[in-house]
């Protein structure tokens, strides 16, 4: 039996049970969904700074 905690909501389930791995339900599974999809959550991108030299000339 291992624990684990949601990354949604935080409560801790046994992943035996969870159908929604990693989350603990479907429900923390859509929340999740729904924050990508509004980009309230995202992965950062820095800029790169050859193409910041060329500017817009190159398109």
């Amino acid at each position: 039996m291992a624990l684990l905690r949601c990354p949604t909501c935080g409560r801790r389930f046994d992943t035996d049970d969870a159908a929604a791995m990693p989350f603990c339900s479907e429900r923390c599974r859509l929340l999740d969904l729904g924050r990508w999809l509004n980009e309230d959550q995202g992965l950062p991108v820095y800029p790169d700074p050859e193409d910041e030299e060329e500017g817009f000339e190159a398109y």
